[in-house]
C-alpha cells in the first residue's frame, strides 16, 4: 500500500466504527483526507482496534514522519550546562521523553484537529496512546491529581517516551498555589524521567495558553526548578525547553541569558 491507499483504508475503517457519521464520500484530495483522518483519530474513544489497522497506521504515520524535518538533541547547542531551549514542533524531536501537557482525564484531547499540543502528540503517537493512557487512569481509578506525570511508551513519535502532566488552571489571580503545583509538574517529570532512565526530556510551555498561567511566570518556574532538580539530585538529564511562540522564545532566552 503507498500512503494514499493507507490513508484511505484508515478512514474507511474509523468510518465503519461511527455508522452515526457518514461523509457524502471522501475528498479526493490528500489535504483534505489528512484533515478527516486526524479528526477521526481524534473523536475516536478508546477500544479494541484490529492488528491490520495498526499495521496500517503505524506504517502510515512512519511514512509521514519520514518527509518531515527531524530535529535531534545532537542538533542543538547547549545555552547552560544540559540545558538546551528550541523551537519547532515537539513530535518532530527525537530525544529521551517529550511532555504533554494533559487535562486530568488524560487520555487526550477529543476536539477535531484542535491545535493543542496534547491533540497532537496523539495524534502522531497513534490511537495505541489514548489506549494505554486509559488503561493507566482504569487501574489509578481516578482522575490524574494537579501536578503528577505519567509515563507512557511515545508509539510513532521519535522519541522515546510521552509524559504527560496536568497543570493547574489559572481562574482570576495567579496564586503561590498554583506556582507550587507548575513545581511539581517539572519534579514528577524529571523523576519519572531519570526513573526510566530517558537520557533527555523536552517540556513545553505547562499549563500557558488555554490554562492560563501568565507566561513569564510559567517560564521563571520552570527554569528555576529544572535547575534546582539537577543540583540538588546530581541528574545527568539534558533538559530542552520547546517553544512554539517567538513570544516564549524571547521569555527563556533572557531568563536563560542565551542572547
Amino acid at each position: 500500500m503507498n500512503q494514499e491507499e493507507r490513508r484511505r483504508f484508515l478512514i474507511e475503517e474509523l468510518l465503519r466504527e461511527r455508522p452515526s457519521f457518514k461523509p457524502q464520500e471522501i475528498p479526493a484530495d490528500a489535504g483534505h483526507q489528512k484533515i478527516l483522518l486526524r479528526g477521526l483519530m481524534n473523536v475516536r474513544h478508546p477500544g479494541a482496534v484490529s492488528r491490520r489497522f495498526l499495521e496500517v497506521q503505524d506504517a502510515y504515520l512512519q511514512g509521514e514522519l519520514a518527509v518531515k524535518k527531524l530535529t535531534s538533541l545532537s542538533d542543538l547547542h547547549p545555552v547552560q550546562d544540559g540545558i538546551y531551549l528550541w523551537r519547532g514542533d515537539i513530535t518532530t524531536l527525537e530525544c529521551g521523553a517529550i511532555v504533554n501537557a494533559a487535562n486530568s482525564g488524560m487520555t487526550g484531547c477529543y476536539q477535531p484537529c484542535h491545535n493543542c499540543i496534547d491533540n497532537c502528540i496523539h495524534t502522531y503517537a497513534g490511537v495505541q496512546l489514548r489506549l494505554k493512557c486509559a488503561e493507566l487512569m482504569e487501574r489509578q481509578g481516578y482522575a490524574e491529581p494537579t501536578g503528577q506525570a505519567k509515563i507512557t511508551p511515545a508509539y510513532n513519535l521519535p522519541c522515546e517516551y510521552v509524559i504527560h502532566t496536568v497543570g493547574p488552571i489559572v481562574e482570576g489571580k495567579l496564586t503561590q498555589r498554583h506556582c507550587e503545583q507548575l513545581k511539581s509538574c517539572y519534579c514528577s517529570c524529571l523523576a519519572l524521567a531519570d526513573e526510566y532512565q530517558a537520557p533527555s526530556i523536552a517540556f513545553c510551555c505547562i499549563s500557558t495558553g488555554v490554562f492560563m498561567f501568565p507566561n513569564d511566570k510559567a517560564a521563571e518556574v520552570a527554569v528555576q526548578t529544572v535547575q534546582e532538580y539537577k543540583k540538588e539530585t546530581g541528574s545527568g538529564i539534558e533538559v530542552i525547553f520547546n517553544v512554539f511562540k517567538e513570544q516564549d522564545e524571547r521569555i527563556y532566552r533572557k531568563l536563560l541569558r542565551a542572547d
